[in-house]
């Protein structure tokens, strides 16, 4: 037993020399992604903030009624957003929707792409699955630590950790949805004269698009879940009055804000979460 802990594998010096590389070499980079990424929360919470509260709950409810034909899902969008209103949290859930949708944005910007190429390639979709398990099983503190070296306290570290842990989804579910599409669906296609292009826009990709959407749903969710850990680095949002009140062991506080993260999550899922059905073959 003790020659095997004399001869210990530098698993945590190999990882520190290679974050002191990317400090040294490529802090560049990690400047301008965090300026990006900054400015992209940033434009979004001044789309939910800047106007009345009162102008977007209209909006969304309307978008609500728009999407879903639903005028019990535009009431139900009206009541949410009142309640948390009331609540006292309308400021904390409007930064939090902004990470969300911003982890939104660049887990689908990044993970249907890799999703359809995985699909298109066994082998390096074969590589990829160990990669994609460690991503969602690693514990989040273990990548905040460089996320914090590399980008500093603020929303953004928040929203790396977010990306990391949740673009696993959409590429999974992209993946599967893509390789699923019928073998006679794409060779009547092919016998009509398309192209891989439009073989991919036309047929795969509208095949897919249930499970793309899931993905979306599953990003949303995988997102609201890490509210309080992005609260842990400097992240504004739900989670901030989550660990006051779990620091006070205050009751009262912890339920009022578990309502509103159980509220946003039901309308972001009942807003984005659904995809055209698929027509069953007559």
């Amino acid at each position: 037993m003790d020659w095997l802990l004399e001869h210990k594998l530098p698993i945590g010096p190999a990882a520190k020399t290679a974050v002191d590389w990317l400090i040294s070499n490529a802090s560049w980079f990690f400047d301008g992604l965090s300026i990006g990424l900054r400015g992209v929360i940033d434009a979004l919470l001044w789309l939910l903030q800047a106007p009345h509260p009162f102008v977007v709950i209209a909006i969304v409810a309307a978008f609500a009624f728009w999407r879903a034909r639903s005028w019990k899902l535009a009431l139900f969008v009206i009541a949410a957003f009142l309640l948390i209103i009331n609540q006292g949290y309308w400021e904390e859930t409007t930064e939090t929707l902004s990470l969300v949708l911003s982890a939104g944005v660049v887990c689908m910007g990044l993970g249907v792409p890799i999703g359809i190429y995985a699909a298109r390639r066994p082998l390096f979709y074969a590589a990829l699955r160990p990669v994609l398990d460690l991503m969602q099983t690693i514990p989040t503190f273990v990548y905040l630590i460089p996320a914090l070296i590399l980008f500093g306290l603020g929303m953004v570290p928040g929203l790396i950790a977010t990306v990391i842990f949740a673009i696993p989804a959409p590429i999974r579910l992209t993946q599967l949805g893509i390789s699923s599409t019928p073998l006679p669906l794409k060779e009547a296609a092919l016998a009509f004269g398309a192209n891989k292009r439009q073989l991919l826009w036309k047929v795969e990709i509208p095949w897919a698009l249930p499970q793309i959407m899931a993905g979306l749903t599953q990003t949303i969710m995988l997102s609201l879940s890490m509210v309080v850990i992005a609260a842990l680095v400097g992240a504004d949002g739900l989670g901030v009055p989550t660990l006051r009140a779990l620091n006070q062991v205050n009751i009262a506080r912890g339920f009022e804000v578990g309502v509103a993260i159980v509220l946003v999550a039901v309308v972001l899922d009942r807003l984005l979460g659904r995809a055209p059905m698929r027509r069953e073959e007559s």
